[in-house]
């Protein structure tokens, strides 16, 4: 079965588009229940994507629904996929996890930070660190997203 890191409907909050790179626009998103901030590189020629619009967004480790390696080509027969269900699949490497603490209420909150670059194109997810714990160092990973 096909393990999944992350599973979350996401709020676009704001779009940055005065990035580097032209056609690339930087999303910034918190989940529906507010556990995860992330900031998202995409490119919005490809996927346009508007603030306040909701998205399920998907980090996992294989496109095959059987949780196996996904193989430069696909035998015949085609196999299931996850990425039929979704409309912008990018796959990448996780290169770095680090602590945060953040101030709330008097509180200091310790989040987990993960840091995954998609060719360029980079991903930064905020969280809580108890629902982090499937996320490793020099991990590939696919990022799925479809509008809610």
């Amino acid at each position: 079965m096909v393990d999944l890191y992350f599973d979350e409907i996401i709020e676009v909050v704001k779009i940055d588009s005065q990035l580097v790179y032209d056609k690339i626009s930087r999303i910034n998103a918190k989940s529906e229940d507010n556990d995860f901030f992330l900031e998202l590189d995409v490119h919005t020629e490809l996927y346009p994507m508007l603030p306040d619009e909701k998205y399920r967004m998907v980090i996992s480790n294989s496109l095959l629904m059987d949780g196996s390696t996904v193989a430069g080509y696909f035998p015949e027969g085609k196999p299931k996929s996850l990425a039929d269900k979704f409309e912008y699949v990018m796959h990448g490497l996780l290169y770095k996890m680090a602590e945060a603490k953040e101030k709330t209420a008097g509180n200091d909150d310790v989040k987990v930070e993960v840091y995954i670059s998609f060719g360029g194109l980079q991903l930064l997810l905020k969280g809580n660190p108890l629902k982090m714990h499937k996320f490793k160092v020099d991990q590939k990973v696919f990022l799925l997203l479809r509008k809610n």
